[in-house]
């Protein structure tokens, strides 16, 4: 969500005049796009890892504010559940040296913030979802104490009008209802953001989501949620029903859920902001007092903020963000597919392949939304999501086949190609996209490691189901920490 807020109360006029602020927000952002306002390209990338907050004895910890005090980082922030931190890796260049030089200043602030955070008794854990959250662990009064998260908490209710349920089969099944959207917080992902210019946005954020699914696949990392194995990324699943605000009857009336996929592929960013202020009602309806074609008028850059804030609170897998830096307007896709972890190492891997696969195909003259419909990267997307580095996908020209063979044959190469487009050396190139390619020949990810290491020790072996659990669970927090790709990673 992002902006700070402090109301705790709306009324129909505030809901009138958020509105009407957003059409003028809509207005001066066509505008801007006409007159072409926007920050030239540049090779920039900036990186959100969202972390878990863990106890002795590996289960969650609800200490994010002891936490954050004894880190004393501004690059470290408060997240949805008391068990939540995120880290916000500053702006970067992608090429030369730069994803490496990233990697390095994460892991130092990570082992940096980790010591420090030793001292409340706690640890930090890259995972896409706590294999020991329970579903004990999400009461209400498990809300980060951040006024913003309890409003948006009453918002999201008021307007479902009734409890969350969330219905979910994979391995197992689980149906759990709840009051609150602590649930939500059991998910925690990587954002990866990609600075790009207006006329550039429509053919990267296609291309985002024409290899969601593939990205899925060779990176999942959630198979356990409230101690049941689900979905080799159950967070998909989750976060699209614990952020619903739709009722049942709205549901089968076809109304958009607030966390989707999407529909279409898009010629314009524009299309996607419309999107927003047409068929989503505000939650939060917060307004300034910003006159944005006055100060456009002026010379000057608008903030925007009604069109920021309501874009905030929809939660697209490929979000198109508005921003100013020193002055300057800029664009970015906002990459949310990818759950957070396992190592530093993986997570930079997977960017890399990110980052050169939507280069790639961003620049091909035959692009692949062309030849493939949209609900077919849609049915890549959820396939993938249950069925992690196992899933079979369609693409253009290969028809129905194995992720890992699609990536091994076809994509790697096109990821080199884009990574030797933006710039990045070598080698660096090579040592990242090798980690995926080992990981797709390995068929080993997040996912496998803790649904093989669970099974060693509860079905094979002695433990119990939740000592199962924390004790995959303490083995990947020491691989984690060591910075070893996880297809490396012993099973034993």
């Amino acid at each position: 969500m992002g902006e700070e807020v402090d109301r705790v109360e709306f009324s129909r006029a505030d809901r009138t005049a958020f509105r009407e602020q957003v059409h003028r927000n809509l207005d001066a952002f066509a505008r801007m796009l006409r007159e072409n306002r926007f920050a030239p390209d540049r090779p920039m990338t900036g990186i959100e890892i969202e972390l878990n907050l863990v106890d002795e004895h590996c289960d969650p910890a609800m200490k994010n504010a002891e936490v954050l005090s004894a880190i004393e980082d501004d690059a470290f922030q408060t997240e949805l559940g008391q068990f939540n931190i995120e880290i916000n890796v500053p702006p970067g260049q992608i090429d030369g040296l730069g994803l490496d030089t990233m990697e390095s200043n994460i892991r130092d602030s990570l082992n940096a913030a980790e010591d420090k955070a030793a001292r409340t008794g706690s640890s930090m854990v890259i995972v896409g979802i706590l294999p020991t959250l329970l579903t004990e662990h999400i009461r209400r009064d498990a809300l980060s104490t951040n006024p913003r998260y309890a409003l948006l908490n009453d918002q999201i209710f008021a307007a479902r009008g009734e409890d969350v349920q969330i219905s979910i089969d994979g391995v197992e099944r689980l149906q759990v209802t709840a009051d609150s959207i602590v649930p939500e917080a059991a998910c925690t992902s990587t954002q990866f953001h990609l600075q790009v210019t207006p006329e550039a946005f429509p053919r990267y954020w296609n291309a985002a989501q024409a290899i969601s699914g593939v990205q899925l696949a060779v990176g999942a990392n959630s198979p356990f949620l409230f101690g049941k194995e689900l979905l080799r990324e159950t967070r998909i699943a989750l976060f699209e029903q614990a952020a619903d605000t739709r009722t049942h009857e709205l549901k089968t009336q076809g109304v958009r859920p607030r966390v989707w996929f999407g529909e279409r592929w898009i010629t314009s960013i524009f299309d996607l902001f419309e999107e927003n202020s047409r068929y989503y009602p505000a939650l939060l309806p917060v307004t300034s007092e910003e006159d944005p074609i006055a100060v456009l008028d002026r010379g000057d850059t608008p903030a925007l903020s009604e069109l920021r804030l309501h874009n905030g609170t929809i939660y697209r897998w490929n979000r198109p963000v508005y921003d100013v830096v020193r002055e300057k307007p800029h664009l970015r896709v906002e990459n949310r597919v990818l759950p957070a972890g396992p190592t530093v190492v993986d997570t930079i891997a997977n960017g890399a392949f990110y980052f050169g696969l939507v280069r790639a195909l961003a620049d091909d003259e035959r692009p692949i939304w062309s030849q493939m419909s949209f609900s077919a990267a849609e049915e890549n997307f959820h396939a993938a999501a249950r069925n992690g580095i196992d899933a079979e996908v369609f693409w253009p020209g290969v028809g129905t086949a194995r992720a890992t063979e699609l990536v091994l044959r076809r994509l790697l190469p096109l990821a080199v190609r884009g990574l030797d487009a933006w710039g990045v050396d070598v080698a660096v190139r090579d040592r990242l996209l090798g980690i995926v390619e080992q990981r797709c020949l390995t068929n080993r990810n997040g996912a496998s490691w803790q649904a093989d290491v669970f099974h060693r020790l509860y079905t094979q072996g002695s433990h119990g189901r939740r000592d199962a659990l924390r004790g995959m669970l303490r083995r990947y927090r020491d691989h984690m920490h060591d910075n070893t790709p996880v297809h490396e990673w012993p099973v034993d």
